[in-house]
């Protein structure tokens, strides 16, 4: 799992790259993305990253990225909503 976190003040800026994250995961709140991952999916998110966007961050600008490991996956305690979205579902029909 990675965690990915944004500060931009420029709002077009923002709303790219929120739509960008959005393709590979969720939002957890207003500036926080959930993406389960691979590892080429966290290469593709850092290439992104640092080919399109980077260049246009201004000063008080931040992007912070974190990679879970399963073992810190697990001990990850969720609460309201968030709870569900790590069970399984089961459909009867």
């Amino acid at each position: 799992m990675i965690l990915v976190s944004y500060d931009i003040s420029n709002d077009k800026t923002r709303t790219k790259l929120s739509k960008f994250l959005n393709k590979f995961g969720r939002k957890l709140q207003y500036s926080v993305y959930e993406i389960h991952n691979s590892p080429r999916i966290l290469q593709n998110v850092l290439n992104e990253i640092e080919s399109k966007y980077k260049k246009k961050f201004e000063a008080a600008d931040s992007v912070v990225i974190w990679s879970i490991c399963e073992g810190d996956k697990k001990k990850t305690i969720r609460y309201g909503c968030a709870q569900n979205e790590e069970k399984d579902v089961v459909v009867f029909s």
